[in-house]
Formats: structure tokens, C-alpha cells, sequence
């Protein structure tokens, strides 16, 4: 893994997330994006090399949703870059991790992405990121 690659928020609503983080960093969102795959809608910041990306479910039923439903708005995910993720899931396989999807997936961002079960990362849902060529 290179480097933290983004840190991702859990939000109720993006109309009133955006704005308030816009305030908090001093900077505007850079870009929005919806994963209808993963049913959500996402906003992106930049502060200095730091990303955040915040989520917002686009179901009532969706990943998000539930997340915010047991736990509140907050820290979801942290998300590394890795420069092959297919050899990075080979690697953390076998080292033990259990994996929540077993090839790469379209993320936001132009990014292949795979979570890491938060079961086996001390309660840290982790995702691995590879910027698609």
C-alpha cells in the first residue's frame, strides 16, 4: 500500500453535508459522482494530499443507509492505493483477510476498488483503490 488514498464519510445528506464541509476546509468540493452500483451518491475533497469522500445512500435500504441507521453519520471507510489491487487482494488473502468482493469493482473517482471484511481489521472497514488506466 502507498499511501491513504481517501477517508470516507457517512452522511444523511449530501445538500447539507457539502456546504458544511465546504466551511470546514476552507476549499470547495471538487466533484460529485453517483456509484449506482453501490447505491450512492459521493462528493469529493481535497485538502492539501488528503481526499475525503463523502457518501450518501441512494436507497433507504441501502449499505449507507444501514451504516448510518446502526452507527450514525460518521467515519466509514479508510481507503489505501495500491499500485496492482489484484496482487494486493492476492497478498492480504493469504495473509488471512477476508475479502467483501473477489475481483475488483468500478468505484467512484475512476477507481477499481475492493473492502476488506471489517471483522479482520480490528473494526475498520478498509478499501483498496487502483486508479484505472
Amino acid at each position: 500500500m502507498r499511501k491513504v488514498e481517501h477517508i470516507g464519510i457517512a452522511v444523511k445528506d449530501l445538500s447539507v453535508s457539502i456546504p458544511l464541509f465546504e466551511k470546514l476546509l476552507n476549499t470547495p468540493c471538487y466533484k460529485t459522482e453517483e456509484v449506482a452500483s453501490e447505491h450512492v451518491n459521493t462528493a469529493f475533497f481535497r485538502s492539501g494530499d488528503t481526499k475525503l469522500e463523502l457518501l450518501e445512500s441512494t436507497m433507504p435500504d441501502g449499505v449507507i443507509a444501514k451504516f448510518i441507521e446502526r452507527k450514525g453519520e460518521g467515519l466509514h471507510h479508510i481507503a489505501f492505493d495500491v499500485e496492482d489491487i489484484e496482487a494486493e487482494m492476492r497478498r492480504l488473502q493469504a495473509e488471512g483477510f477476508v475479502l467483501l468482493n473477489e475481483v475488483p469493482k468500478q468505484g467512484a473517482d475512476n477507481k477499481l476498488v475492493c473492502f476488506l471484511h471489517p471483522k479482520g481489521t480490528q473494526g475498520v472497514l478498509v478499501e483498496l483503490c487502483q486508479e484505472r488506466s
